[in-house]
């Protein structure tokens, strides 16, 4: 946030725009042209806007500063990637509705010690074995909702924005002492909707397959030393100085599990690197067309915003742009924001003056991060395990107007309605 904003050439949000299109209907229209080739489209577009900031526009720093976002984001998304891949968790079969429920706050409560990677990585693949009789969409999407987004928002560990808002000077402990009613109502409200959604599925299931799944089987803990390395990736997030050394210390801890953990604990997993590689390209693209789009927003603040938005701007006004663009950045970008209406840039003056417009920032960023497969990071990686794992799961807009439009929109509303009014400030 230190860095001054650009002004470039508003046509330049283009690439943003067509690379937001291709994810959207792409896999729809044309599945296996975009299996193909989407690394070409992401990272095309991409360049596109780098050769225009860095040649055109000369703001290398800008670039600069984002690549370090980026590198800051995959070193933390990738190593807890593969780190939870080398820990296999044999479960029970006893998928009944009120299990489900369980292992689901159970996962929410994780989120914030592993992050929403570590903890949907390590989670996701016991909650297919654990549902495999009757797995369908609904699990897999209430899984990004829980698990891989709204779980995560009482520690800066927990989700990336958080994470970024932490670097900035955010105390560690301000978010779960801020967050927490935002994050009760929310996993609460969730895990009701999907026990009453669940339990519709397992009544419709056959007589055998509900025997089969409330069979007595063990539950079995596969490379647990991997748990060492959890630990370091969770103590260099305190790491600041010097540039660089935290995401060696990550990736250094991410080699070690990979090669480290034996192999029949990976095949157990069928881990591969498919999932966070399609995130690494994805997301290339992403942080790389999206700056024209955040800086344009940083010069607009004072005029857009007016003296003094409510927090229900920021929290729907942060949340609708985390659900197309990585709620990282955009945490980012409304910080920034904040801080051209407030007049500073110092953390301890935000928080202090406009600490209802911080708390609305966050909890836009993380619970609406959950909104589409591109919100946060996990969800890519959740929906390539489930694919892989021949799961039915919905396509980018079936995804948005099947689930997240009906089943979470309510809740960020009922979010907004209980802490961001006028009334509430």
């Amino acid at each position: 946030m230190d860095y001054e904003m650009a002004s470039p050439n508003p046509w330049m949000t283009l690439p943003f725009a067509l690379l937001l299109g291709a994810l959207a209907f792409a896999p729809l229209l044309a599945a296996n042209w975009w299996s193909r080739h989407y690394a070409k489209v992401a990272l095309g577009l991409g360049a596109i806007t780098l050769a225009y900031y860095i040649f055109f526009f000369r703001d290398v720093p800008r670039v600069l500063h984002t690549a370090h976002d980026y590198v800051s984001f995959i070193a933390l998304v990738g190593s807890l990637f593969v780190v939870s891949g080398g820990i296999h968790i044999g479960v029970k079969g006893e998928a009944t509705p009120f299990a489900n429920v369980v292992f689901l706050l159970t996962g929410a409560i994780i989120a914030n010690i592993l992050g929403t990677t570590g903890a949907a990585m390590l989670l996701i693949r016991p909650w297919i074995r654990m549902n495999k009789y009757r797995v369908t969409a609904h699990h897999i999407v209430f899984f990004i909702f829980i698990v891989a987004n709204v779980g995560g928002c009482l520690t800066p560990i927990g989700d990336p924005p958080l994470f970024l808002g932490y670097l900035q000077g955010v105390p560690f402990w301000w978010v779960a002492k801020n967050c927490w009613p935002m994050w009760a109502t929310g996993v609460g409200i969730l895990l009701v909707i999907f026990y009453t959604v669940d339990k519709i599925n397992f009544s419709r299931a056959r007589p055998e397959i509900r025997e089969q799944e409330t069979a007595a089987e063990s539950w079995r803990f596969d490379g647990l030393p991997n748990l060492f390395f959890l630990a370091v990736i969770l103590a260099a997030v305190f790491v600041t100085k010097p540039v660089f050394l935290r995401e060696a210390l990550m990736l250094a801890a991410a080699a070690a599990s990979y090669f480290t953990t034996k192999k029949s604990v990976h095949e157990a997993n069928r881990f591969d690197f498919h999932p966070i590689l399609e995130v690494v390209i994805l997301f290339a693209g992403i942080f790389a067309t999206m700056m024209p789009a955040l800086d344009w927003l940083g010069q607009n603040a004072g005029r857009l915003f007016g003296q003094n938005p409510a927090p229900g701007f920021f929290f729907w006004g942060t949340g609708a742009l985390s659900s197309v663009l990585d709620n990282a950045p955009t945490y980012l970008g409304f910080l920034s924001a904040l801080s051209g209406v407030a007049g500073t840039n110092e953390i301890g003056a935000l928080l202090v003056r406009h600490s209802p417009d911080v708390i609305a920032i966050s909890v836009g960023a993380v619970f609406f991060g959950a909104a589409t497969y591109i919100g946060n990071g996990p969800n890519f990686m959740v929906k390539a395990i489930a694919d892989r794992e021949k799961i039915h799961t919905p396509a980018f807009l079936g995804f948005v107007f099947k689930y997240a439009l009906p089943f979470l929109l309510p809740v960020l509303i009922a979010v907004w309605l209980l802490f961001f009014t006028v009334e509430n400030r």
